[in-house]
């Protein structure tokens, strides 16, 4: 994969830059399917999960989805105290149930990242930060790239941004390519998501290109929705998602991962997403570096299922 940059980069690295032209991303779309039916998709997912999901309601794929959970506190009333015992849950957890291994992420807003490396106790449990101005994207690029570089400072170990969305609804995407590869320089190793906001983008061909620009700008995963707005993340968008990572990898090698967010409610939703991500994209996508949930309520609903009693740990 070519990561095409623009010149008068604005992250302050030492790199040379790129023109990332209207004919190169034209050049991308090129290699894709994007003349997609909604109703076609929509009529297709329904069929997969009726015929697919049931085998996958087990307490395995259960356990498997917990340890893919990133347990998210994104709240306006955060605070210090509230993320410590927040984190504490995290550390506890290990202690009260060796048995079922650990959520992947802790996802916080970037200025708790701090509190998060210096307590969390497993090295396994990743901090993922929302960055560059969450959940709208609305600031300047040179406030995106000062809060990633502080939240990686401070101890994020992946940084999930949204996409430029109202950049990509007017039709400029060399400014969406642009933006995410500057924050994605500013990353450096570590991981960064990318959130497409699925809900405002409405159809299965903007959602397919979204994704594809996305990858093509150096995302490491992509991600349905911030969980700010309605609709937030559904089946018919992570089916487009997962079909334009398919489409990816068989072009270019890469393997990028996938996360839904916003709207899980309940375990079944959560079973949706194994479904489509094991039918479309199979085996090699189903472990937690892969595959990642973004959700604050659903772990205690998995549990509540993989230990057969109501459970209120998290």
């Amino acid at each position: 994969m070519e990561h095409y940059h623009h010149d008068g980069c604005s992250c302050g690295c030492d790199h040379d830059h790129e023109e990332y032209t209207e004919s190169k991303i034209e050049q991308a779309f090129g290699k894709y399917n994007l003349d997609l039916d909604d109703e076609k998709g929509r009529v297709q997912v329904e069929r997969m999960l009726n015929e697919c999901k049931k085998e996958n309601d087990t307490v395995e794929v259960k356990k498997f989805l917990l340890n893919s959970v990133e347990l998210t506190t994104l709240q306006t009333t955060d605070s210090e105290d509230s993320v410590l015992r927040f984190v504490e849950k995290v550390n506890q957890f290990d202690s009260k149930y060796p048995e079922l291994g650990h959520v992947a992420t802790v996802c916080v807003y970037p200025n708790f990242a701090k509190i998060c490396h210096d307590t969390l106790e497993n090295g396994e449990v990743e901090i993922a930060c929302v960055s560059a101005s969450f959940p709208s994207a609305q600031t300047f690029l040179e406030v995106k790239i000062a809060e990633t570089a502080m939240a990686i400072h401070d101890g994020a170990t992946e940084i999930d941004i949204v996409m430029p969305v109202g950049k990509f609804l007017s039709g400029d995407y060399e400014g969406v390519v642009e933006e995410i590869q500057e924050i994605k320089d500013v990353c450096g190793d570590k991981k960064l998501k990318v959130i497409l906001e699925t809900g405002a983008l409405k159809t299965a061909s903007n959602i397919k290109k979204a994704s594809i620009l996305a990858m093509y700008a150096g995302a490491d995963y992509i991600k349905t929705s911030t969980g700010k707005m309605e609709p937030a993340a559904t089946p018919e968008a992570a089916f487009v998602m997962c079909q334009a990572i398919k489409e990816y990898y068989d072009e270019t090698g890469i393997q990028i991962g996938f996360k839904p967010a916003g709207g899980m409610k309940v375990v079944d939703d959560a079973l949706n997403y194994y479904t489509i991500v094991k039918e479309v994209l199979g085996e090699k996508w189903l472990n937690n570096t892969m595959l990642r949930l973004g959700t604050s309520s659903l772990a205690n609903k998995l549990l509540t299922d993989i230990l057969g009693t109501e459970t209120k740990f998290f």
